[in-house]
């Protein structure tokens, strides 16, 4: 995937990106939101009952990720008939190993943009598992750091709030894709990354676990997430003007 940066979109285009609170409201959470040109995120129901309304706006593909409970119970048929549709098993786990998806997903929504497509990225509620895989197009198309690309997207969904594990692999994500971009990075070594991941690593009391994975009080410090606990602001909440903290 090129790194170079469209000159509409430079390093201080993503540093000085905020979320313009004034502007934002409650129902705005399920609706989907441009991200950059021709990427959008937002919630599967906005896909499921808006598809009039996205064939309108021009949307041509639909990428959505959902667990095997989701598989079962949402109805894709609609939008497969009318969208070129990708399907993904996540779950929205601290657990859930995102990082192996990434380039694929980075990869497929890229070819969506250059062919002049337009593609939404989403999951049941928009918030946690589609905001993660955006932000890693963002920090792989750009090639901005993971808290850049998380506050950009954010600046354009105020409630998104994916979960520390998501958050925590984001980071992880930075030196996997930047050596696979400029130091020839072969598949055998990048499998052997994506699988030094634990199911359940111990915590060596410094920040850092048995495999290399920051500590999750080290990602909500990275992500500002510690002084918003603090503060009495549940992390988890779902109507999403916690993020704002972030």
């Amino acid at each position: 995937m090129p790194t170079d940066l469209s000159p509409h979109y430079s390093q201080d285009f993503f540093a000085n990106a905020q979320a313009a609170m004034d502007d934002w409201h409650y129902e705005m959470r399920r609706e989907i939101q441009e991200i950059v040109p021709g990427l959008y995120l937002g919630p599967f129901s906005a896909c499921r009952h808006q598809i009039e309304k996205l064939k309108k706006n021009g949307i041509t593909h639909i990428i959505c990720f959902v667990d095997q409970n989701e598989s079962r119970l949402f109805q894709f048929d609609a939008i497969s008939q009318y969208f070129g549709f990708k399907k993904f098993i996540v779950s929205d786990s601290n657990l859930q190993n995102l990082i192996p998806y990434f380039p694929d997903t980075s990869r497929f929504i890229h070819n969506v943009i250059t062919q002049q497509g337009k593609v939404v990225v989403c999951c049941n509620g928009g918030m946690s598992r589609s905001p993660t895989f955006a932000i890693a197009y963002i920090m792989e198309r750009y090639n901005i750091d993971a808290s850049q690309a998380y506050h950009f997207v954010q600046a354009k969904r105020l409630c998104i709030n994916p979960n520390d594990g998501f958050k925590s692999q984001l980071k992880e994500y930075e030196p996997i894709y930047k050596a696979r971009q400029f130091s020839g990075f072969n598949e055998e070594e990048e499998g052997l990354m994506k699988r030094r991941r634990g199911s359940g690593p111990d915590d060596d009391g410094n920040g850092n676990t048995a495999n290399g994975r920051q500590s999750s009080g080290e990602t909500k410090r990275f992500y500002g997430l510690e002084e918003q606990q603090q503060n009495g602001v549940n992390a988890n909440m779902s109507v999403g003007y916690s993020s704002t903290l972030l």
